[in-house]
């Protein structure tokens, strides 16, 4: 899909020093509560002195966590095989980008994108500390970035059953009411035919990842399909519990032969 990325190589570390003045600029974790639109929770605040980036090319997004006492969070746990999740999409929700950046001794993540488009985007990080007052809580901080230039919207596709990608046929069975949890059911096919050789991804088979139209709100959905063995599909199941009635963008994310593939549909929530 383009204008989409899944992943950053490993970065040299940062020498930019975290502290609380690197701005304190207002802006789902799997199962971290609230939409993601703050920079702040619970004394922890998502801090970067980025407030624009260049279009047009790769760009390096360099931020930190700070905790309650406003010295940088270095302690992260693992969830799904990373210490932090990174998102970046634009406000049509086009330009979606899931990384795993890297981290320096002095708490400043370096987040590595791939080209940007000039609009406003949110950056999200999703991490849960593995130290002080909120240890083993998950987080979701976003802050805004825009990148300047001429902005062309992309008006959101329609809501969906299926979408295609790289020959993929992706399809989304289910009927989510807003505020509640429902089933989904996501279906790989290609060629018309099952697809039973997705590989294991984060620790699951796929990554979905959902953003509301209009204010870019965000929710993970949880896989409820275990992992067993390195062929799996092509049924897989999710809870999703999106809090806001509307359109919401998915993006799921699955790995074939080596390569990750990311499928964007549109879903209606009532």
């Amino acid at each position: 899909m383009p204008g989409t990325a899944h992943g950053a190589k490993p970065s040299a570390p940062s020498s930019m020093k975290a502290s609380p003045a690197m701005g304190d600029m207002p802006g789902m974790d799997h199962t971290a509560s609230g939409n993601g639109l703050s920079d702040t929770k619970d004394g922890y605040r998502l801090t970067s002195q980025d407030m624009t980036l260049a279009a047009g090319t790769r760009a390096a997004y360099r931020f930190a966590i700070t905790g309650p006492d406003r010295k940088p969070v270095t302690r992260f746990a693992v969830d799904q095989t990373q210490r932090m999740h990174f998102y970046a999409i634009r406000s049509d929700l086009t330009g979606f980008q899931h990384l795993h950046p890297t981290m320096a001794a002095d708490g400043v993540w370096t987040a590595d994108l791939a080209s940007l488009t000039p609009g406003s985007w949110r950056m999200f990080t999703s991490f849960t500390p593995d130290s002080g007052s909120g240890r083993g809580t998950a987080f979701v901080l976003s802050r805004a970035v825009t990148i300047p230039g001429t902005e062309t919207t992309t008006p959101l596709p329609p809501a969906a059953k299926s979408t295609e990608t790289d020959g993929y046929t992706v399809t989304v069975q289910g009927a989510p009411t807003a505020g509640m949890t429902h089933p989904l059911t996501v279906t790989v096919t290609k060629g018309g035919k099952p697809v039973t050789d997705l590989q294991p991804y984060l620790d699951t088979y796929a990554h979905l990842t959902a953003f509301h139209e209009g204010d870019v709100a965000f929710a993970h959905l949880h896989p409820t399909t275990r992992v067993n063995g390195d062929r799996g599909g092509p049924e897989l199941s999710f809870d999703a519990e999106l809090p806001t009635a509307g359109d919401w963008r998915l993006f799921l994310q699955f790995r074939t032969g080596g390569e990750l593939h990311t499928a964007a549909v549109t879903l209606n929530v009532g």
